[in-house]
């Protein structure tokens, strides 16, 4: 049957908190299954809403992990008490602080050209140990079928436990389901954000904001031109769909996939 999961909007976001999310991915591991993880909050739920195979895509996932603090209230309003906030970044951060004691090894596979290097610099210093086992950074185009495989025999190659791909909602998402067919990696991990946060690009929201379920207003005061659509758009329509359609506990059975 798997981890319940919380059907927010046909969105199956998964039952979890940290933990639990954390010995998830170590199983996965382990055992030798593949999966991939989306980190969803709002945006991702709303661009659903018009996309089904986006849909589709959360929802065959190995994990969908509540990002934002609305889908960790909208999992308690349907009775999954235990759950709480899995962020991409802090995710990120706990799976590296584990990695030097487990040898586990990763991947990072997006961002600006620069980012994913200058990414791998910042955590190794942080986690002395922790093994990087390659960087790319994508061209901004839709890349070739060819390119894709070249990329996957690239990714293989290294052999990483962990592929952490930073391309965004909802084109990471998209990026990991074309592509887990080909590569081998256990676990591909969509974080977005987190490769310009942990670089030390993008600031983050204090911690009283994140608890509150504003980050999305540190965001949108950060970068207005870019963000001021997904979050004055998203956000109310998100209140007033889920008023209408509250969450429910359900299985990954019960999902649209």
């Amino acid at each position: 049957m798997g981890i319940p999961r919380v059907d927010v909007l046909g969105v199956g976001i998964s039952a979890v908190d940290m933990e639990a999310a954390l010995a998830e991915l170590a199983r996965w591991v382990q055992e030798g299954e593949q999966h991939y993880v989306c980190v969803t909050g709002v945006h991702g739920v709303m661009e659903s809403q018009d996309d089904p195979e986006l849909r589709r895509i959360h929802n065959r996932s190995g994990l969908t992990t509540p990002d934002g603090m609305p889908m960790v209230w909208a999992g308690k309003r349907a009775g999954a008490d235990h759950m709480t906030r899995v962020y991409g970044p802090d995710l990120m951060l706990e799976i590296c602080r584990r990695s030097a004691a487990e040898g586990w090894t990763h991947y990072f596979y997006g961002g600006k050209e620069g980012v994913p290097e200058l990414l791998a610099t910042r955590l190794t210093d942080r986690f002395p140990g922790l093994k990087i086992v390659g960087t790319y950074s994508p061209p901004f185009r839709e890349l070739t079928d060819q390119e894709a495989g070249e990329i996957a025999d690239r990714i293989n190659a290294a052999a990483p436990d962990f592929v952490w791909v930073g391309l965004s909602t909802p084109k990471q998402e998209r990026w990991m389901a074309a592509n887990i067919a080909r590569l081998q990696a256990p676990a591909l991990l969509g974080v977005g954000a987190a490769f310009d946060i942990h670089a030390g690009l993008l600031p983050q929201a204090p911690p009283w904001m994140q608890k509150r379920g504003l980050e999305w207003l540190y965001r949108l005061l950060k970068e207005p031109r870019r963000l001021w659509k997904r979050y004055l758009g998203n956000n109310p329509r998100f209140v007033v769909r889920v008023l209408r359609r509250p969450p429910a506990l359900v299985s990954v059975d019960q999902l649209e996939t």
